[in-house]
């Protein structure tokens, strides 16, 4: 997501923590316009005269599980898929080489099952292969994988080290241009495999429309590319100029393209909002349409964009990448440069067939030939919209948005026990619709309060799980939190300082304390408060019952504890006053007993802050109340939060770039992994030379730092997660970040239709519904 559709939907902010960060989800985000679009049920065949027939197709009905998604973008591919709904459409018919539990860890031996436990209960996983990590002496690593030898393909062909080789070669091509980064991954010659060759399309944009050197490609080419690009940059733009519009911003190109942050004339066209567009990135066209899409890719408006995907030769590259070998027909190694913990996530390939989506007769490892000609990967794009693979179900067909499944008798875990399948397209409003008039079994929802009420109200008993509809809900893949910048909110110029430190301890105390009564007025029962920086989906993250786990910000100037989770909330109230007087007088504030006020600020400290909050200038944030609550409760000590809510998101999304915020409320996305490095390390601070900017808080720390890398130096789990438990306490010490709250999601299942015994147990959102669908069953 990019900074421009924050300003849309005020809700997500415009870098990554790892994957991403959004901003504090209001209920635009559960509300974001979408098509509308009539949903309705299959034609039904007139009864049949034959008994015999009529059973049949009574039989097969009753056993065809209907799932409503999100629209598709017919993507169906292992390598190709960019949306989440294509990914997760492709994913039925396909296998992973390492399988993840429920906190998202890849598994290393689940070759013959291997038993995690999550919630105080064993559940045992199954996966294709073991993988063996070995750390080498001259620093570099191996992971050995080995494989079982009795897994087919859906079409009865076995999967061997040889699909393995091929997948991980298609995603390594110097051609790729899909969503995997393995080829960003620093695998032994890597580099050298993929130099001296780019696809003719970064060529012709790296050239630029007044190229005059025909080496590579004639003028007739490059004429014919700009024109393509030209038709599908205007369409590009018109997407985004109409998301705009649908979402209240604008009415017309002049007016959407401000808003989507690019200034136009008042009559300017789409033409002229893309060439608008195009300017400001210089002709890079790929990171154009990464960050500005508003859904769809610029290369997808394309009429001939598979034409310009071909690699053209720069130059002399490797003929094969020297990490991966291949040790057995169920065997191969890959080995890496240094330890890197995330690279385990890179390595759990979808294992797709060599003899489908390549060629079987360009393989020969031993002559470097790996399914197809190196450069040209047209065999792979031409079955993007027809999956196949080892996955519990065979893709039968793609029409009128719903695609229709059946069971994979080869599926190495068992055959699925709901024959057919169909996955239909759908608008937001229709997902409920459908699930209340018995159209759908399974669907997630926005989950917001009109879903909810639906819910309930379908449901004979009022709740939420019921006679008609069962829901689960599962942690949202990130959480909410309140920042603090030291770098504007300090004592005097040391921000490092014990001084500074207290200053935003205490500000980050009064808000901690008004967290759970405010945020559960927000969302009722659909979100819980979280003590650390960190989601709750994280297998790092830390748990109540670990040793020396508190609430955030609950002690005072001493270190005491004096806030507890038993203590009613008025008591919790007068602890958190007390403790943050304590502390801003620990950072020199000047306190008058006499009234009860603090009546000067030390040396380059403030009496007041500023705090920015996306909530539309109305208040409809999550964190609003927290905000207003510690207003009313500097006040009464003399000091003042000054709560900025404006119309235009796009004025905190300034200030955090240019590092002249105090104040701010959003929240960060996750991804398994819990990597500290891109939004914490010191080398990442806004304005700091060769910094990923992602450092909003200016933390500064030598010890974090090291923290951080050491974090990064292991694949021993219980020492990552030890190490990042120390790195939590420490950020929270400097003040910087206080964790609000943590959402949550929900799939909602056909109680009278789905076997809601047969669903997966503690489903997390790394193991939804679609986790054990082979054992899923129909009532």
């Amino acid at each position: 997501m990019n900074s421009k559709l924050t300003k849309i939907l005020a809700f997500m902010l415009a870098f990554v923590m790892v994957l991403g960060m959004f901003v504090g989800c209001t209920k635009k985000e559960e509300e974001q316009p979408s098509e509308t679009v009539s949903v309705e049920a299959e034609p039904t065949e007139a009864p049949s005269e034959e008994v015999e027939e009529e059973v049949e197709e009574e039989v097969e009905v009753n056993d065809t599980l209907v799932v409503a998604y999100d629209y598709f973008s017919e993507k169906f591919s292992p390598f190709f898929a960019t949306t989440s709904y294509d990914q997760d459409a492709a994913g039925l018919t396909q296998v992973g080489l390492l399988p993840s539990d429920r906190e998202g860890n890849v598994l290393l031996n689940a070759k013959d099952g291997e038993v995690v436990a999550y919630n105080g209960t064993d559940y045992t996983y199954n996966g294709i292969a073991n993988c063996e990590i070995v750390e080498n002496a001259d620093g570099t690593v191996t992971y050995k994988i080995d494989m079982r030898d009795d897994v087919v393909f859906s079409d009865g062909t076995p999967l061997t080290a040889n699909d393995v080789i091929f997948t991980m070669y298609v995603l390594s091509d110097p051609t790729y241009d899909g969503s995997s980064t393995l080829y960003s991954q620093k695998i032994l010659g890597m580099e050298a495999y993929r130099s001296g060759m780019d696809t003719l399309f970064n060529l012709l944009c790296a050239a630029g429309r007044e190229n005059t050197d025909f080496t590579n490609w004639d003028e007739a080419t490059q004429t014919a590319f700009w024109a393509d690009v030209d038709q599908a940059g205007e369409k590009f733009a018109q997407e985004i100029v109409d998301y705009c519009i649908a979402a209240g911003y604008g009415t017309d190109v002049g007016t959407a393209a401000p808003a989507w942050g690019f200034e136009v004339a008042a009559d300017a066209t789409a033409a002229d909002f893309f060439a608008a567009m195009e300017a400001k990135y210089a002709g890079d066209l790929a990171q154009l349409s990464s960050v500005e899409s508003a859904g769809t890719a610029l290369f997808d408006f394309m009429e001939n964009y598979d034409a310009y995907t071909v690699g053209v030769a720069t130059g002399t590259g490797a003929a094969n990448i020297e990490g991966i070998k291949k040790t057995g027909d169920y065997s191969l190694e890959v080995t890496v440069e240094g330890i890197d913990p995330t690279f385990i996530y890179q390595l759990g390939v979808t294992v797709a067939p060599l003899h489908y989506y390549g060629d079987a007769s360009l393989f020969n490892y031993e002559n470097n030939q790996f399914g197809f000609n190196k450069g040209d990967l047209s065999t792979v794009r031409a079955k993007t919209t027809t999956p196949l693979g080892a996955g519990p179900y065979k893709f039968v067909s793609y029409e009128n948005n719903i695609i229709s499944y059946e069971a994979n008798e080869n599926y190495f875990e068992g055959a699925p026990k709901i024959k057919y399948l169909k996955m239909q397209g759908v608008s937001t409003a229709d997902k409920m619709t459908g699930m209340t008039t018995d159209l759908f079994d399974i669907t997630i929802p926005n989950y917001n309060d009109n879903d909810i009420a639906a819910i309930k109200a379908a449901n004979s008993n009022g709740e939420l799980v019921g006679d008609k509809i069962t829901t689960v809900a599962t942690d949202f893949l990130g959480y909410g939190y309140i920042g603090i910048c030291a770098n504007t909110v300090k004592v005097g110029d040391d921000k490092a300082s014990d001084e500074s430190k207290a200053l935003r301890r205490g500000l980050a105390t009064l808000m901690a304390v008004f967290r759970e009564p405010v945020i559960y007025a927000y969302y009722g029962d659909r979100a819980s408060i979280i003590q650390y920086p960190i989601s709750n989906t994280s297998w790092a993250a830390p748990r109540p019952a670990d040793e020396g786990y508190n609430l955030a910000y609950s002690k005072n100037a001493a270190g005491e504890v004096v806030v507890t989770a038993e203590m009613t909330q008025d008591e919790k109230v007068a602890a958190a006053k007390e403790a943050a007087k304590s502390l801003f007088i620990a950072a020199g504030y000047t306190y008058d007993e006499a009234s009860a006020k603090f009546t000067a600020a030390p040396a380059g400290a403030d009496m007041a802050w500023e705090i920015i909050i996306p909530a539309d200038g109305v208040g409809d944030h999550p964190s609003y109340g927290i905000l207003t609550e510690t207003k009313n409760a500097l006040n009464e000590m003399g000091l003042d939060l000054i709560i900025n809510d404006p119309a235009d998101s796009n004025e905190l999304w300034d200030a955090l770039d240019a590092g002249t915020c105090q104040l701010w409320a959003a929240a960060w996305g996750a991804i398994p992994d819990p990597d500290m490095y891109q939004v914490y390390h010191s080398s990442n601070i806004v304005g700091l030379e060769g910094s990923t900017e992602s450092n909003h808080y200016s933390i500064q720390d030598p010890e974090l730092d090291k923290l951080i890398m050491t974090g990064r130096s292991t694949t021993d789990q219980a020492f990552r997660k030890a190490t990042y438990k120390e790195a939590l306490e420490l950020i929270m010490s400097w003040g910087v970040e206080l964790p609000t709250y943590q959402r949550q999601e929900a799939t909602l299942f056909s109680t009278e239709r789905v076997n809601v015994s047969t669903i997966p147990g503690d489903m997390t959102p790394y193991y939804g519904w679609a986790a054990e669908i082979h054992k899923l069953e129909l009532n």
